[in-house]
């Protein structure tokens, strides 16, 4: 074939025996569409402008328009008309001269993508009749006046979700003559969850108010003893971010078709959230370096993130699960599925899913790093969306858990859910997708084991209440949080979880039991340790406590190993070792203290400032080992952030953030980074450096848009400081 192929072959497709039209996958695509389809020959004395010609379509896009006050999408800051399926909304056509109904015949056809289809919901026809059924495509006259008409215009309740061009053709007896490409026509239609027909229907208007509505959400963060909470924002309403969830689902290659289906469109988003096997849109790291990137902990929100993959088409580095999560629920909420960010307190990633992490001890009571590859995260971060779930038995709609973080692979790519939460919590694992993975990341039991010289396995003891101690989310209409463990779980040692242990085990979750190993515990004593809250940069005290319940006296060698680790829980380094002798008199209770100094810390910390502390305790009498595992975090500083001048909207006002370094050395390469959604988009500046003590204060000036209830987030990094973060409420007056 010759270099100078015409544009027109260039675009054709190569097809395949199986299907006469290429995959259409593409919202971005468009095929030409004829402005005039003769019926045959056209005869000589034929002109199309004798007869009904439209002059103008008004669309009632503006956000203080019926349309998007009605479809509640007022706030996305997009100038064309996006509304919700399910539910009428209005357009005025203006003709060139008076509609005549009984000899003027048109029509509106909506199309999307290079091959639109009828029995595809890419092609969709809509004539105009004289009543409208809730929940299906139709039109119907609402005014006439001179030469224009008023429509309202009705979508089905499962129509595809996307970009749809509108046109408006008009019959005459030679031919069909439509409306030329107009962009300004151009309609997003996106899920209803006020609309009782739509799959992602939520009855309560408090809770589609966060979960579809509000731009701003809580990360929870730390661990279970001492819960950190920060800001972040969503912002699915701002500038071009409704065209990078839409072109997330392009990059996917799922199938137009497909797009009306939330659970197909949350399985392929996890997918394409992540950059592991396509190329998605955030790599993650996890090792504390962060070269030629952002650092997980820097960013205060996702629009940044999307704006710069929809740009680049290139992952952006770097994110850990709170980002992609985060991400993740934009995603959600801008395209209209209610969402919400999830935290997990020691969350299992049990490798082999058989519901036991298993943690080998050496001979002295120490994890042995080299044989234990399983890890419990401090905390892991996941979505749930709503939704019904037609393709399960009934009771399993509702919250779905969907996770954006590459941990595992699910049917060859690294992607998890839906998952029905419901389904979780009764054990019903063997509805789809990724249950029994989730099942374990909230279910696991821990089993301490040691290897005997003749290679026999000794399970020392085993901690059932661990693993998934706390689930979490933000309260609805407020910064407060939530307890949804008892949505996953039955409480520790009721009947209910035994049988949903039961079940989750007949479907096929591997679970060893105890009973195949010689398991038999040292049950007259009883150990546990406090970590004291500490401030970065401060010692500290670990304190060990026994409880001798039994009449004999014991002594017990206990070692203490404090570990530095990521989030992630897998250790980068060990910073101390202690061992002492215990000992323990009859039916009484002893404490221990160990300091923990700043110096044995500080030079090792990771940005999470976490530590894990392991303490096994052999009882010399007996022989039996007792073990247990906390994970602590230390008070990081914050930013203090203030305002000066009027807050109004459309007037310039003054953001100052401040930060005093709290550490005994110089911050070098500090970032400072500023966003507040409908008050200012992201700002970055880099300072030098910041001296022990001293402060620093950075002000930004800035003009809000929106009036109401705002917030500002701020973030610090530099290498030896991070998940430094600020924010404040301001409320913008109406000008």
């Amino acid at each position: 074939m010759s270099e100078t192929m015409s544009t027109n072959e260039e675009k054709k497709l190569p097809l395949n025996g199986r299907r006469a039209i290429p995959p259409n996958n593409s919202n971005d695509e468009e095929n030409e569409v004829p402005e005039m389809e003769a019926f045959g020959v056209i005869p000589r004395g034929f002109n199309p402008r004798d007869y009904l010609r439209v002059l103008d379509i008004y669309m009632f896009k503006d956000p203080h328009e019926i349309n998007k006050q009605q479809h509640h999408t007022d706030k996305y800051y997009n100038p064309k008309l996006i509304v919700r399926r399910g539910q009428s909304f209005q357009i005025q056509i203006h003709f060139n001269r008076p509609y005549k109904p009984e000899t003027d015949q048109f029509w509106l056809e909506y199309l999307m993508g290079r091959y639109p289809q009828q029995n595809k919901g890419t092609y969709i026809p809509i004539l105009v009749g004289n009543v409208l059924k809730p929940g299906e495509w139709g039109a119907k006259i609402i005014h006439r006046e001179n030469d224009t008409i008023r429509l309202s215009i009705m979508s089905s309740a499962s129509c595809i979700i996307g970009k749809f061009r509108l046109y408006v053709a008009v019959w005459t007896p030679f031919g069909i003559l439509r409306t030329r490409r107009n962009w300004e026509t151009d309609t997003y239609i996106l899920f209803n969850p006020w609309c009782q027909q739509d799959a992602v229907y939520l009855d309560d208007e408090k809770e589609r108010e966060e979960y579809v509505l509000n731009d701003v959400g809580i990360v929870f963060h730390g661990n279970v003893e001492d819960i950190k909470s920060r800001s972040w924002s969503y912002g699915q309403f701002e500038e071009n971010i409704l065209d990078a969830c839409l072109f997330l689902m392009d990059k996917a290659e799922l199938e137009l078709s497909g797009r009306g289906n939330p659970i197909k469109i949350c399985r392929v988003a996890s997918a394409v959230i992540n950059s592991r096997d396509d190329n998605g849109v955030i790599a993650g790291s996890w090792n504390n370096t962060y070269d030629y990137g952002v650092a997980p902990s820097a960013w205060t929100g996702s629009v940044d993130i999307l704006l710069e993959y929809y740009s680049s088409k290139q992952p952006v580095r770097y994110g850990q699960c709170w980002v992609f999560a985060g991400v993740f629920n934009t995603f959600l909420r801008c395209l209209g599925i209610p969402a919400r960010l999830i935290t997990n307190y020691s969350s299992a990633h049990d490798n082999n899913a058989n519901l036991r992490l298993d943690f080998f001890l050496d001979d002295e009571g120490k994890v042995d790093t080299r044989l234990t590859k399983d890890s419990v995260w401090n905390y892991h971060c996941w979505n749930e969306a709503w939704m019904t779930r037609p393709d399960l038995p009934v009771g399993f709609g509702g919250w779905q858990v969907v996770d954006g973080t590459p941990q595992e692979t699910s049917d060859g790519m690294y992607r998890c859910g839906p998952a029905s939460v419901q389904a979780i919590k009764h054990g019903h694992v063997c509805f789809q997708f990724d249950a029994p993975f989730v099942y374990a990341e909230v279910n696991s039991d821990i089993f301490y084991s040691r290897r005997e010289k003749n290679g026999t396995q000794v399970v020392e003891n085993i901690d059932t209440t661990h693993i998934g101690q706390l689930i979490v989310t933000k309260e609805v209409g407020g910064d407060g949080m939530m307890n949804i463990t008892e949505e996953y779980k039955f409480r520790e040692g009721s009947d209910e979880e035994r049988l949903a242990l039961e079940t989750a085990v007949m479907y096929g979750v591997k679970k060893q039991s105890t009973r195949d190993t010689a398991y038999q515990p040292q049950t007259d004593v009883d150990m546990d340790f406090q970590v004291q809250k500490a401030v970065l940069g401060n010692d500290f005290k670990v304190t060990v406590t026994f409880r001798n319940r039994s009449r004999n006296s014991y002594t017990a060698t206990t070692y203490l190993s404090g570990n530095i680790v990521f989030y992630t829980g897998v250790t980068k380094s060990e910073f101390k070792k202690h061992s002492f002798s215990a000992k323990l008199q009859p039916s009484s209770s002893s404490s221990f203290d160990i300091v923990i100094k700043s110096s044995e810390y500080m030079s090792d910390l990771l940005e999470q400032a976490s530590f894990h502390f392991f303490v096994t305790a052999r009882i010399n009498e007996t022989g039996k080992i007792l073990a247990m595992q906390k994970a602590a975090v230390l008070e990081i500083p914050t930013l203090r952030i203030k305002t000066k001048g009027e807050l109004v909207a459309g007037k310039e006002m003054s953001v100052i953030v401040e930060f005093t370094n709290p550490l005994k050395q110089t911050l070098e390469n500090v970032t400072l980074r500023l966003e507040g959604p409908g008050v200012l988009r992201t700002i970055k500046k880099e300072f030098g450096r910041i001296q022990m003590n001293s402060t620093l204060i950075w002000e930004v000036k800035c003009t809000p848009i929106r009036p109401g209830l705002r917030k500002l987030i701020a973030s610090l990094n530099c290498d030896a400081l991070r998940h430094v973060y600020g924010e404040l409420n301001v409320q913008i007056q109406k000008p």
